[in-house]
């Protein structure tokens, strides 16, 4: 009989997400794994090295929780509105606060990224890649290092592995044994998963087994390398999941303005963070009036038989 891994929010960021951990929280524009970052900065985690394809509001705000000490990602910003200021406020010297150490700052391009976890999560000591060559981010990222084909005298680059401690992601369902399911745009969830020592799965609907094996296709990450399954709705707004809710765009916009004034953020935190115990009284917070707005429509898809074998 498979064992439950259901675990509350809190839980499961108590027991899996320690100080000094690098954190993979990740979702490429669509299943963002805000509830998670909240509850890390709830819990006044310290010293993570945050690990994330597109480090956008959600780690702006959890940089802004001062959880962290360094940042390996790829592409930074806003998505469709500008910067992260809590991030540049940390990163630009003339924009320190007086003794506030500079955040440190690891760059690569997505397919770089990518290929960091595919190594990690293939256990190989790097991953080579037809890339950089009319960049400067080698000069800018030392582990970013050309090399020798060994068939050819041809010189590419290649990347470091990268496994995180902690891997965090958010899925549509899940079962109790952790067997996780996504539909909709794919990030690189399945391999920052398999890379990591830990993995944290947040869904919005825990199913029965049966509901899995009915539909294997959709199962990106096996229930054998996870670690705690979080049932939280809405854990993923103010991005969108898809078939449960819409990207709020009104939030992004919103985040902007609050995020240039220090002061401003860290009211928003305690309003919104700090004072929530958990992703429930959050989503009360937030209103039936205003997720009524993101409520998608209908589009179902087609089914398929698998066909049984007698």
């Amino acid at each position: 009989m498979s064992t439950s891994k259901v675990a509350s929010m809190h839980d499961a960021v108590a027991d899996l997400v320690r100080n000094g951990d690098t954190v993979a929280i990740e979702g490429f524009t669509h299943l963002i794994g805000f509830s998670a970052g909240h509850e890390i900065i709830r819990q006044r985690k310290r010293d993570l090295v945050l690990a994330r394809m597109t480090p956008d509001v959600i780690y702006d705000q959890m940089i802004a929780g001062g959880v962290a000490r360094k940042l390996i990602f790829s592409w930074l910003g806003n998505p469709g509105v500008g910067g992260l200021n809590a991030i540049r406020r940390r990163i630009e010297p003339a924009s320190l606060a007086p003794g506030q150490v500079p955040l440190e700052i690891e760059e690569y391009s997505h397919f770089g990224m990518v290929s960091r976890y595919t190594a990690g999560a293939a256990g190989l000591p790097f991953m080579p890649l037809r890339s950089y060559f009319e960049t400067d981010l080698p000069k800018a990222n030392p582990l970013i290092r050309p090399i020798r084909s060994p068939f050819s005298d041809e010189t590419i680059y290649a990347v470091p592995p990268l496994n995180p401690d902690v891997t965090i992601i958010h899925a549509q369902r899940a079962d109790a044994s952790g067997n996780t399911q996504v539909w909709g745009l794919l990030g690189c969830q399945k391999e920052a998963a398999f890379a990591a020592e830990r993995v944290i799965v947040v869904v919005e609907e825990l199913v029965d087994e049966a509901v899995i094996r009915a539909d294997p296709n959709r199962t990106i990450v096996p229930g054998l390398i996870v670690d705690a399954v979080v049932v939280d709705p809405y854990g993923a707004h103010p991005s969108y999941v898809q078939g449960a809710y819409d990207r709020d765009n009104r939030f992004y916009l919103d985040w902007d303005p609050i995020s240039r004034d220090e002061a401003v953020l860290q009211q928003w935190l305690r309003d919104w963070v700090y004072d929530v115990p958990d992703r429930a009284a959050y989503v009360e917070k937030l209103g039936a009036e205003r997720l009524a707005t993101l409520k998608p429509g209908s589009a179902p898809s087609g089914s398929v038989d698998y066909g049984e074998y007698l």
